[in-house]
């Protein structure tokens, strides 16, 4: 499930990975965005940790966590996940720590999970989901031509907006 892009490493997370995902998790930035639990500790991050191990290998998410080649340490994460019951969509999910931003790094990790959902996974489309004021995010899932959905909201989380992108043979 390793996968690699000109300057990234996407690998899937273990426990060596807790300060991490802490860090990524617990990021007030990326917070503002996203409606979750946070972890307090690293004892809250390694049951995340495992809790996608598990996932992962029942086949319910395809999560990996992103790193510069030439760094162990993870910058963001990027997942499928919320399969349909047909498994032709998924939704996909993506955090960069902010120190990390308009560096094109979370572009070139969405353009090679994508190609993994559409070319390994056979999806026929893969929505996302995003706070109506993440500027970024909704630049970068435009870029990538995502349709803005605007006939349709996320019941969860009314703040968000649904964007779609359908299998084009890429």
């Amino acid at each position: 499930m390793k996968q690699e892009t000109q300057r990234l490493q996407l690998k899937e997370i273990n426990e060596s990975h807790v300060e991490d995902i802490l860090k990524i998790r617990s990021n007030e930035m990326i917070n503002q965005f996203v409606q979750r639990n946070s972890p307090k500790n690293n004892y809250d991050a390694l049951g995340f940790i495992l809790t996608i191990k598990e996932r992962t290998r029942n086949h319910q998410t395809f999560y990996w966590g992103i790193s510069l080649k030439d760094q162990a340490h993870l910058i963001g994460t990027i997942c499928l996940w919320n399969f349909s019951e047909d498994r032709k969509t998924a939704e996909i999910g993506y955090e960069l720590l902010p120190e990390y931003h308009r560096q094109g790094i979370m572009s070139e990790a969405l353009t090679a999970v994508l190609h993994f959902g559409f070319n390994e996974l056979n999806l026929q489309k893969i929505l996302a989901m995003t706070d109506q004021s993440n500027e970024n995010s909704k630049k970068l899932l435009s870029k990538h031509n995502f349709i803005l959905q605007e006939d349709r909201n996320d019941k969860d989380f009314p703040g968000s907006l649904v964007f779609s992108k359908k299998y084009n043979g890429i």
